[in-house]
């Protein structure tokens, strides 16, 4: 169950709170922009990063029997200080083939640096299986 109280402001699509009842929870690791070889998928290009951080979280989700609409938070890593980068990444995400997942609690965050040189997006989802 998800809600937002008459309390808290308004947002752009996702939901203060989830509830999940009782069940079976899957904690993906932060999808980053690499190919199945492991390499660096479009270098420079925001994106393409977030093109290929969606089809990975896809497959993972996949991988336990759950779809994009079974993530109950996510968190949203993007290299960048600026509000219009910030909000045209979590625009492209909504807009993915994992949209359904940022309807749930989520957090958008700006950050210098991650994981691999180059990489602008990572994207960490926790998910309640499907019985």
């Amino acid at each position: 169950m998800a809600s937002n109280p008459d309390q808290l402001h308004e947002t752009p699509g996702y939901h203060h709170i989830t509830v999940v009842e009782a069940g079976r929870t899957a904690y993906l690791a932060g999808q980053c922009p690499l190919d199945p070889d492991g390499s660096l998928v479009g270098s420079g290009s925001l994106d393409a990063q977030i093109d290929q951080v969606a089809a990975n979280a896809l497959a993972a989700l996949a991988a336990v029997g759950a779809q994009p609409q079974h993530v109950v938070r996510s968190v949203i890593y993007v290299c960048s200080d600026d509000t219009d980068v910030l909000g045209a990444a979590w625009r492209r995400l909504t807009g993915s083939v994992i949209g359904p997942a940022f309807t749930t609690a989520s957090t958008l965050l700006g950050v210098t640096q991650l994981g691999f040189g180059g990489q602008l997006v990572e994207v960490d989802l926790t998910a309640s299986l499907p019985e």
